[in-house]
């Protein structure tokens, strides 16, 4: 673990400069895609798990949308000495008449797990949620077999509304979806 591993990196939203930088630290991150013991955390073969161009063109133009405008997005980054070690991201909901919701993505880096970084990012992004947005609801899915990321998202506070069996089929098996949802307080 780094030096600053005995307090929590700085938390700071992604600018877009610093876009390609942060696709690089993505594609770093899902090389540990259902590998060495990580649970699969995104629905991608694990020997070809990395962020899509679309997906970067769409998530950079989503960071250019005004929050409340169809397919907005915002991130931040948790910046330790040694890089990026974590992020989070909400992003509006493709449905027309969902603007009251958002849905959240999140990871972290192997060198900063299992160290309460996933609940300081989900703390920023709430609290980010609650006072510069007219959001109520924050969702997420995500895959079941994510044992960590469901303990997170439940001691955060979310809680599941439904799950979608044979969601996915990779690499051979067949993969459930969790969806989760919190309502804001204010």
């Amino acid at each position: 673990m780094p030096a600053d591993s005995s307090h929590h990196p700085s938390i700071r939203p992604v600018a877009p400069d610093e876009l390609p930088a942060f696709f690089r630290y993505l594609n770093d991150h899902l090389k540990d895609n259902g590998l060495n013991g990580a649970p699969l955390f995104q629905p991608l073969p694990r020997e070809r798990s990395s962020f899509p161009q679309d997906k970067e063109a769409a998530f950079t133009r989503g960071m250019r949308t005004p929050v409340g405008d169809a397919g907005w997005r915002r991130a931040w980054v948790a910046q330790g000495t040694d890089g990026i070690l974590g992020h989070i991201d909400l992003r509006a909901r493709p449905e027309n008449g969902a603007a009251h919701r958002a849905l959240l993505g999140m990871g972290v880096h192997r060198l900063a797990r299992r160290r309460g970084l996933g609940g300081v990012l989900i703390a920023s992004a709430l609290a980010w949620a609650r006072s510069a947005t007219s959001l109520e609801w924050i969702d997420l899915e995500v895959l079941s077999v994510n044992e960590p990321a469901l303990g997170l998202y439940r001691k955060a506070g979310f809680r599941v509304t439904g799950e979608i069996s044979d969601m996915f089929r990779i690499d051979g098996e067949q993969l459930a979806y969790t969806l989760m949802s919190l309502k804001l307080s204010r």
